[in-house]
């Protein structure tokens, strides 16, 4: 690998102005082949690096399917005129209408950008925002809005702006600390977590009508609640984290069409994601009588809802600290991040359909948030 230096002339100009707080040296994205160039529905992802929280060096690398080239550390060398960077600790990625939407939680903001260059477009302030999804020309995220573990019983909000303009629409209350939502049906579905509540939890997901923009039902599902993903098939999937004890992480499945649970899989679920009629699956478990994180990786069959693979990694490569995923829709190469120790870079696995491995690269700290393009 070979890092590059450079300086923009720009900077050369901010040396004289001051308008930059470091030493106006911008560092260049680290390119690095890592496979064979192919075509295909998918062209590339973006890969959001949360960094660690408070530090300030959450990060973007993109992956050129078309070239087989992985890029690391994108945003600061295609935006030298922004200062301070991407921002602190990165929680959601998404594509949306030739856009690019990165929820920067620590910085208490949506940073918005082209699509195909990640060039910076604006920003949207929201406080401690977590997860964003979209319908028609609005933009949803979910946030604690407290920012710290002593405001735990401060309920949370979802935000709806404006895509073309990025101004702030509205606003309305939900459960404690929401995480993940989708869209079904003009519904917006909430999972509330209430992880700041710690012994308590929240255990409903907040059902919003996206015309009236208010709360119309909430679903008691379990505590702790976390990932929410649609299946195409009229059914959520609802992951629930327990509370790291005596309560196991969970996977519960909604019937939109009633707004009911119809299903308990009885399996972890630390991520998931739905590609046809699979849905790839990592469980990674804190266990406290070995004092270890158990590693479970699934394929479930959104037909039956029954296990139809135990393992997705069959190499027998080590993922110490699995923090993201991916699946390639076309290819069903599965992509997988390890964060390691959360401070140093991490790594980025891409795994054949058959398991084996095809391809590993360096990414920045705390690799957590794919973004597919297409």
């Amino acid at each position: 690998m070979k890092k590059i230096y450079f300086f923009s002339a720009f900077c050369l100009l901010a040396l004289l102005s001051s308008c930059n707080d470091d030493d106006n040296q911008i560092i260049g994205s680290i390119d690095t082949s890592v496979t064979e160039g192919t075509s295909g529905e998918m062209s590339g992802f973006y890969l959001l690096n949360e960094g660690s929280y408070g530090s300030n060096n959450a990060s973007i690398d993109y992956f050129d399917a078309t070239t087989g080239t992985y890029q690391k550390n994108i945003y600061s060398e295609r935006n030298p005129q922004t200062i301070n960077g991407l921002g602190d600790t990165g929680n959601d990625l998404k594509i949306y209408d030739n856009r690019l939407y990165a929820v920067m939680n620590g910085s208490h903001k949506v940073e918005v950008m082209t699509a195909d260059s990640a060039i910076r477009i604006g920003e949207v302030d929201i406080p401690n925002g977590r997860y964003i999804c979209f319908e028609g020309d609005y933009a949803y995220v979910s946030s604690y809005v407290s920012a710290t573990y002593s405001e735990g019983n401060v309920l949370g909000a979802v935000y709806k702006f404006n895509t073309s303009t990025l101004d702030i629409i509205d606003s309305v209350t939900v459960g404690y600390q929401p995480e993940e939502m989708a869209v079904v049906d003009n519904k917006l579905y909430v999972a509330n977590s209430g992880g700041y509540l710690s012994s308590t939890y929240d255990n409903r997901v907040s059902v919003i009508d996206l015309n009236s923009f208010t709360v119309t039902k909430s679903i008691d599902v379990a505590i702790n609640l976390y990932q929410l993903k649609y299946d195409n098939k009229g059914h959520l999937y609802v992951s629930s984290r327990g509370n790291y004890y005596d309560i196991a992480a969970n996977l519960y499945v909604i019937d939109t069409q009633n707004d009911i649970v119809v299903d308990t899989l009885n399996i972890g679920a630390s991520n998931l994601c739905m590609v046809g009629d699979s849905a790839y699956i990592y469980s990674s478990e804190w266990n406290y009588t070995t004092y270890t994180y158990d590693n479970s990786y699934y394929i479930i069959n959104l037909n039956t809802r029954e296990v139809s693979q135990t393992q997705f990694i069959t190499d027998g490569t080590e993922i110490i600290s699995p923090y993201g995923m991916a699946v390639n829709p076309s290819t069903k190469e599965v992509y997988m991040t390890d964060a390691l120790d959360y401070f140093n870079s991490g790594t980025i696995y891409c795994f054949n359909p058959d398991g084996t491995l095809k391809w590993m690269a360096d990414t920045g700290v705390c690799p957590g948030h794919f973004a597919i393009k297409y």
